[in-house]
Parts: C-alpha cells; structure tokens; sequence
C-alpha cells in the first residue's frame, strides 16, 4: 500500500510540474508577442475545465503608459459576428424566422431596392439569411471593399471624419452606391461586413428591439457576461473598467465615434472571460438548441485550412501549416488580432488579442503554439 501511495504522490508531482511547465512556457510565447514591433498591449486566457487550466494574462508594453488588468474589456471586432449569427439562432428557435427565409421579408423595401444587381439582372430577393450569415450571399463588403470610382472604403474613412456616426442604413446605402456585388447568391463565397449589418437590422426588426438590448436580454444577462456591450450603443451590466486601446500602426482608434460604422459585424466590446462564457455555452447547447447549433456548423470552404459556417469558423492546423497533428479549432477571429477559439480534441478554450490591425494575421500560429504546448505536456 504504502508503494501504491508513493507512486501516487510521486505521479501527481510529475504532473503538477508539468503543467507549472507548460504555464511558464504560455507565458513566454505571451510575452514574446509585446516584443513585437507595434503591440502596445496583449490579453491571452486559456481555459479548460476537464484539464484544470486557466491561464490568465494581460499586459502592456515597456514604452506604454497603460496599465491593465484581465478584466479590462477589449475591443472584440469580428468575434462579434458570432453573436449576431447566435441571434438570428435564438429567433430560429423562437419559430420567428428560418435559416432559408429571403431578406426581403424582414427589411424594408427602399434598402432592399438595388441592394444586388450583378451583371445587369437582380437578385435581391434571392438573398437568404443563411447567405447572410455564411457570405454566400455575393454582396460586396462596404467597410474593406473596393469601390466602383476608386474612392475610399468605410474602413479608410474612419479617421478623415472621427467624430462622424454611421447609420446602419447608411452603411448599406454606401455599398449599394459605391460598390457591385461578386456573384449570384449562393454561388461563392465572399467575407463582407454588409451581410452582417444586414443580419443586425433582421434581429431588430424581427424582435422590436435594438441589438444591443437583444444581446442583453437573450445573451449577456443568461449566461452573466457582466462586462460585455456594444461599443458607442451601450453599456456593460456590472465592470466598469475602461476598454483597453488598440491601434493600426501607432494610432489608437479605440475613441473614435466613427467606429460606429463597425456593427453587427464587429462592435461588440468584452472580456476574455466573457468571450469564453459565450462560446462554452454555445458549444453546450445552453443558447440554441443543438440542432440550430449543428446547422450553424455546416462548413463552406473559406481558404486554405479554413472553412466558415454561420458566423463561425473551422480552421485545421494541419491543412493550414502543411504540419502533422489532428488539432483543430471552432471560433472566431478579429481584424484588432483578438480571437476566440476551442479546441474539440483538447477540450480547451483560448481567447485574446494583440490589439493590433497588423497583428492580426499571426494569431492562429500563437494559438496552434499554445495547442501544442498542452498537447504535449
């Protein structure tokens, strides 16, 4: 017995070592990324339950001023999108509306007018909801897009007017105006924010409230996301606690009310615990039925290694750098380098970000580093 014991004692040392490792190990692939040309501050969680991590880290750089803390908000850009393809899940379960339902029938027919003219025929009223929520739909994207006359997009407009405050409408108006659509609807594959802006105005419309009250009432309050809210619309329920800054190149643009342009696509404002709450209730079946969920998780190749269901992304490792493993991860990215993702095979939950525009395409290999590190602890 007393050998039993032993071994024991000693089997638990060896494992609470090597998860002290692997924390350390986290911690220096986080602060490696503060190292980094142009990122001014960082926030990385790593949960998992069945595992017994939670890894909370948040900082700022040497040169910074800032000082913060894990419960800090940050700015979340397109994780939004998760939210808003939760929503229109939620008003499916409702019996409100179908996945396979035309726009048409929830928006107002002066925006639907010439909302998708390609090639000289329309197809407005062949646009979906799951078009929408899958960038199926062929609709070019009014905030990174390419204009018809060479004239900025929204995204480049944010700082030549910071004090403008985008209508919803508007931001539809300026894509019907100065942009053309891909192809017909559900003929490709195109990501664009104005299916989401769209997917914004249903969920009023369909609800008679705001989005952001919806969010509140169906989302935020349920699952306790006390500090979570969209940005310049509304207010957390409990934290109180500034949003973290983050810039493209030096300049923050966390301030600025042009950022109202990013809506039901990417102005939602939360935290890394909140972030997570979300997508553990989701995965759980704790916001939509299963069914919905599944449905939501129907993939469409995005590129390589990455396929995109309803507001959720597929991304495998292997397929995306070429290298041997079976990890793969479910979640969503933003364009200030934050993320939100879980990992099926190791039942773990990473969200962050760099809050950094240039950043943003190096967060799957810090991610799939983290992954690995776990993995192989």
């Amino acid at each position: 017995m007393k050998t039993i014991l032993s071994g024991l004692i000693l089997l638990m040392g060896f494992s609470c070592l090597g998860q002290q490792t692997t924390n350390k190990d986290i911690e220096t692939l986080f602060y490696a990324q503060l190292e980094r040309e142009n990122v001014h501050n960082a926030f990385l969680q790593v949960y998992s339950k069945s595992k017994g991590i939670d890894i909370q880290l948040a900082d700022s750089d040497n040169d910074s001023e800032d000082t913060f803390s894990i419960d800090n908000p940050i700015y979340t850009a397109s994780i939004t999108k998760m939210l808003t393809a939760t929503a229109i899940g939620i008003l499916k379960d409702g019996k409100k509306l179908d996945f396979e339902d035309k726009i048409y029938r929830y928006l107002p027919e002066q925006l639907m007018k010439n909302l998708h003219v390609f090639e000289g025929k329309a197809y407005s009223k062949d646009i979906t909801i799951a078009h929408l929520l899958q960038h199926t739909s062929g609709l070019p994207d009014y905030f990174t897009g390419t204009t018809v006359d060479g004239s900025p997009n929204v995204i480049n407009q944010l700082l030549v007017d910071t004090s403008k405050s985008w209508s919803p409408q508007e931001m539809i108006e300026f894509a019907k105006e100065k942009m053309v659509p891909h192809f017909v609807p559900g003929q490709g594959y195109h990501y664009t924010d104005t299916e989401y802006v769209l997917l914004a105005l249903i969920i009023e419309n369909v609800s008679g409230t705001t989005l952001d009250r919806f969010f509140q009432q169906f989302i935020f309050e349920p699952l306790e996301m006390d500090a979570s809210y969209i940005n310049l619309k509304s207010a957390p329920i409990k934290n109180q606690l500034p949003m973290a800054k983050f810039y493209a190149g030096d300049i923050a643009l966390s301030s600025i009310q042009s950022l109202s342009a990013d809506w039901g696509g990417g102005g939602l404002v939360s935290t890394t615990q909140d972030l997570i709450q979300f997508l553990r209730a989701f995965q759980d079946d704790k916001i939509v039925k299963k069914e919905t969920r599944l449905a939501m998780q129907h993939w469409v190749r995005e590129t390589k290694g990455m396929e995109y269901g309803f507001g959720i992304r597929k991304v495998s490792f292997k397929n995306l750098f070429d290298t041997d493993t079976k990890l793969e991860i479910i979640g969503h990215t933003g364009s200030t380098a934050s993320f939100l993702w879980y990992c099926p095979q190791l039942d773990t939950y990473i969200a962050g970000t760099l809050n950094q525009l240039e950043a943003s395409r190096s967060t799957p290999q810090l991610v799939f580093e983290i992954l690995t590190l776990i993995e192989n602890k």
